[in-house]
């Protein structure tokens, strides 16, 4: 059977009688099960189920992702994939950094230094949710940087740590050929060494100013916000020569959510619940890496 789509469902405690029934939802909304394989590791299993759908439309995937997530079956998180996405020989993967690539939020490592970091997180949060806007939230959260040293950059960056699986999957992704970039709402002085260690194709992200050995309060140039994210994913996937639909994005707050719709599959990495109501998949368990799998890689 020909394949024109593909339901991967990961979870930390995959049960049979959950898969059973996954399968039985997909099969009353019209698709028709097929070849079944597992992967995953200890951390985490994965089960991928190949399905035919007689209309394999993203209207068809957006209603098959509906009635799945309605159920909310314990244990299983299943994105739904298109059959083309997956068999893509070349795929760009796109992703945030702060609380996705990466474990922290930036700003708020910066915002200690200044004795405002609980003051900071609040802001950061409200952001995320969609409830500021974030340009004018991220000027307002630079702000309270003002005055510190410089080399606070530094301090923070041996602060940061790469999510869980973060390196495996980028690993994993160029050893395939596929191209992988990022973009942030952070900072260029903080991503620059984490992109030229793992080797990313693109990255951009916000630039702090710096005069005299001191961080001013301010950003340099455009802020890289929603729309930006979506601007470069739109960029570097023309610049590869990869069609939208094989692209693949990954990010937690609501400055990623055009970048998540705009992308062939969007992917809400322990994300604020408004970004998990409209991505088209979500991982709900801290491996980056699992997204390995909803790509096909």
């Amino acid at each position: 059977m020909t394949s024109n789509a593909t339901a991967v469902s990961y979870g930390q405690n995959l049960t049979d009688t959950g898969l059973e029934l996954l399968r039985s939802i997909l099969s009353e909304q019209g698709a028709a099960v097929g070849a079944e394989s597992t992967a995953g590791d200890s951390r985490y299993q994965v089960r991928i189920t190949e399905l035919e759908l007689p209309d394999a439309t993203e209207a068809r995937l957006a209603a098959l992702r509906s009635a799945v997530a309605d159920a909310a079956i314990p244990g299983v998180d299943t994105a739904l994939v298109p059959g083309a996405l997956r068999s893509a020989s070349r795929k760009l993967l796109i992703m945030d950094v702060d609380s996705t690539l990466i474990q922290q939020e930036v700003i708020e490592l910066l915002a200690a230094y200044a004795g405002k970091r609980d003051e900071v997180a609040a802001v950061t949060e409200a952001a995320m949710r969609g409830e500021l806007d974030f340009a004018q939230s991220l000027h307002a959260r630079v702000a309270v940087l003002a005055g510190l040293p410089a080399d606070v950059v530094n301090s923070v960056r041996r602060e940061v740590k790469l999510s869980e699986g973060a390196a495996e999957l980028v690993a994993a992704f160029k050893a395939a050929g596929h191209p992988v970039a990022v973009v942030s709402g952070g900072f260029n002085q903080i991503l620059e060494p984490i992109a030229g260690d793992l080797g990313l194709d693109y990255w951009q992200a916000n630039e702090l100013e710096i005069v005299d050995g001191a961080l001013t309060g301010k950003v340099l140039g455009a802020v890289v916000d929603r729309a930006a994210k979506e601007k470069f994913l739109r960029e570097w996937a023309a610049a590869e020569g990869i069609a939208m639909e094989h692209t693949i994005a990954v990010g937690d707050g609501a400055n990623d959510l055009d970048m998540l719709g705009a992308a062939g599959i969007g992917v809400a990495f322990n994300a604020k619940p408004a970004v998990r109501a409209v991505a088209d998949s979500a991982i709900n368990m801290p491996y980056l890496d699992a997204v390995r799998h909803i790509a096909g890689v």
